[in-house]
């Protein structure tokens, strides 16, 4: 798959992490579940959509509960582009993960500023822990049926977008060999699910 240009690889979900069996069902997330996720530098909250993306919600919640991202970082910032985390301690040295996930790009959420997605290697079907938040929209990284794969889009901020915001503007340099890296690092303190959202 061409990675578009302007967003050299969300590229690298940098997957030196080791598989470990999957054991994630997909008939257990509620419809619209939400996370909240508290950082070094504020608190920002999850919506998921579990009707679009459903084997992809129930991963990212299985690695939610399990307190699989309390203290990784955000190890790459593209400023004014997308953040992205989920693989990484502030050692840079990786998480095991699970096994990786079938992709389901062709039914997600656009990508639109405020969305979460999976982020992965070369693979379309390589997602395992790593994610993203837009920062704008970036239709680039859509599924065009028969001619991009596309990164799956599987949720959206709904609260402390500013906080996201802050993210994304922190001072990045190369650090452990590879460029976009926070200066500083953005710990991610916590996650934790929540009731879901009333039906509308």
């Amino acid at each position: 798959m061409r990675i578009p240009r302007a967003i050299p690889g969300v590229v690298c979900a940098m997957v030196a992490c080791i598989a470990l069996p999957l054991g994630v069902s997909a008939t257990k997330a509620p419809a619209h579940p939400r996370v909240a996720v508290e950082t070094s530098i504020g608190r920002f909250m999850l919506e998921l959509d579990a009707e679009r993306a459903p084997r992809t919600v129930a991963n990212f919640l299985a690695y939610v509960d399990d307190g699989f991202y309390d203290g990784l970082i955000f190890h790459r910032v593209v400023r004014a582009t997308l953040i992205q985390g989920g693989g990484y301690t502030p050692q840079m040295e990786p998480r095991a993960t699970r096994a990786a996930i079938p992709s389901e790009a062709d039914r997600a959420l656009p990508n639109v500023r405020g969305t979460i997605g999976m982020a992965r290697g070369m693979d379309p079907d390589g997602a395992t822990s790593q994610f993203y938040v837009n920062l704008r929209d970036n239709p680039d990284l859509d599924a065009r049926a028969g001619t991009r794969a596309g990164y799956c889009a599987f949720g959206r901020v709904v609260e402390g977008q500013a906080v996201v915001d802050s993210i994304g503007n922190v001072r990045t340099a190369m650090r452990a060999g590879r460029w976009q890296q926070p200066v500083q690092p953005v710990i991610i303190v916590s996650m934790r699910q929540l009731e879901a959202a009333p039906a509308e």
